[in-house]
């Protein structure tokens, strides 16, 4: 299905029956990628005495699922601030609208003395296109497909350094998306400076008039190598979670 959109003034064609999914499904296999110290995502059939909710097992007409697991360490989720604030915001009650124009550039994170290896602000000016997208969607080099399975813990992933997550935010950026388990380091003693630099929280006790509360960034994605740098349009489809976050799935359309 293809629909006619005016973008910036010019009239382009999206093809909706060409959606690029760049979520990781939730699985409760090793496949499944870790962050967080975590252990792997339970998907369980219910069990009543000896009844046990699995068609394949004979008892149940149907298959009743419990799932346990968590939206940040576990899969591709999207996040508000409420994330990092002493008080309650919810990502079903703040993101409000859920297709954006964004754009997607591939950036080798860059190593430093102390060994981390870093998104910055100077790699982001050189790719940065000005063409009024609300979004941005970073693909981080090495891009192998064991993205999809990785096991993150104590492994100090690459990250974004605050004055990059401040440039987008002075750019209009409402909505950040990433191939790594978190925007800022592992083990940065609770500091979450590019959270806070993206969001503009400057106060998690009380939070400030001014900090972006129709934010939000989203965390563990994959872009396949075949999908171009550029412009693309973004829908950002959440469950219906009243939490700071919700697994996610963000689909990519291309702009003809």
């Amino acid at each position: 299905m293809k629909a006619t959109l005016s973008i910036l003034n010019q009239t382009h064609t999206v093809d909706f029956a060409q959606p690029i999914d760049i979520s990781i499904p939730l699985t409760n296999t090793d496949e499944n990628p870790i962050a967080w110290y975590l252990d792997k995502p339970s998907i369980e059939p219910v069990r009543m005495g000896d009844w046990i909710g699995k068609v394949s097992e004979g008892q149940s007409s149907t298959n009743f699922n419990t799932i346990a697991f968590n939206p940040h360490g576990h899969g591709t989720h999207t996040e508000c601030l409420g994330h990092i604030t002493r008080d309650f915001y919810s990502i079903n009650d703040t993101l409000k609208t859920f297709v954006f124009y964004a754009q997607l550039l591939t950036i080798e994170p860059q190593r430093q003395a102390n060994g981390d290896a870093v998104i910055t602000v100077e790699q982001l000016h050189a790719l940065w296109i000005n063409q009024q997208q609300t979004a941005i969607v970073i693909r981080t080099l090495p891009n192998a497909t064991a993205k999809k399975h990785s096991k993150y813990s104590h492994t100090n992933p690459p990250y974004l350094d605050a004055a990059a997550a401040l440039f987008l935010r002075e750019q209009g950026i409402k909505h950040l998306l990433i191939d790594l388990p978190s925007v800022d380091k592992e083990k940065d003693e609770g500091k979450l400076l590019a959270h806070k630099a993206f969001w503009n929280v400057t106060d998690i006790k009380k939070v400030n008039e001014d900090a972006q509360f129709d934010a939000t960034i989203t965390e563990m994605i994959y872009v396949p190598d075949w999908v171009h740098d550029g412009f693309y349009l973004l829908n950002i489809q959440i469950a219906s979670f009243v939490n700071d976050a919700s697994p996610s799935k963000p689909i990519l359309y291309q702009i003809l």
